[in-house]
């Protein structure tokens, strides 16, 4: 989590200085699940293509669209839809993730005859967006690691419990066994040998 908003707040800082302008949306904040609308527009009428970028050096194009055409990325394309004419293009992002969180830069681009090359202006709209995780669910999986936690201590004092019984017990059968044994052990009595009453009677013969 701390990386996340470590991450967060230099995004924040950065697009700060390139958000700070009149034409930007300045910060958005959504919750996991939740959508967006993405109004990007541009007073230039000649502009023939409309790219969304995302992140600090645009490296994510989220959705490329022309006069007739439209192409999203990959990760969005089951979870976004455009609205409204081209050049002023609203553009819909729904099932929102932390992973979404960002700058999202509406950019422009037509070709100048004279240069001989495309060129890019920044449209209206530009925003950064920002995606919290929901408390439940954060709520949810802590007492879910902390069931499973107290689970395992549960397991580990019964495993013990039981291995220090059995060695109880096994002593304790041990000691009955050995104290039985002794008591049934008789040592044989010493008889009296024939010398002795050989004796006896010579004594009292005399």
């Amino acid at each position: 989590m701390s990386a996340f908003w470590l991450k967060l707040v230099t995004m924040f800082c950065f697009s700060c200085m390139t958000l700070s302008d009149p034409e930007s949306k300045g910060v958005v904040w959504r919750k996991a699940g939740e959508a967006i609308t993405i109004q990007c527009s541009t007073s230039d009428v000649a502009v023939e293509y409309l790219h969304l970028y995302k992140g600090l050096s645009e490296e994510l194009q989220v959705v490329f669209k022309d006069r007739q055409s439209e192409s999203p990325n990959i990760a969005f394309r089951d979870r976004l839809q455009t609205n409204a004419a081209f050049p002023d293009v609203d553009i819909f992002i729904r099932n929102l993730t932390s992973t979404d969180t960002g700058p999202y830069w509406c950019m422009y681009k037509k070709f100048d005859g004279v240069l001989g090359k495309l060129i890019k202006t920044k449209g209206r709209g530009s925003v950064l967006l920002v995606v919290a995780e929901e408390s439940g669910e954060s709520a949810r999986g802590n007492q879910e690691c902390e069931m499973k936690h107290q689970k395992l201590v549960l397991v580990s004092v019964v495993i013990t419990a039981a291995v220090l019984f059995a060695f109880i017990m096994c002593a304790f059968i041990w000691i009955i066994l050995k104290t039985k044994t002794s008591y049934t052990t008789v040592k044989p009595r010493r008889q009296a040998t024939n010398d002795v009453y050989e004796d006896m009677r010579s004594t009292l013969r005399r």
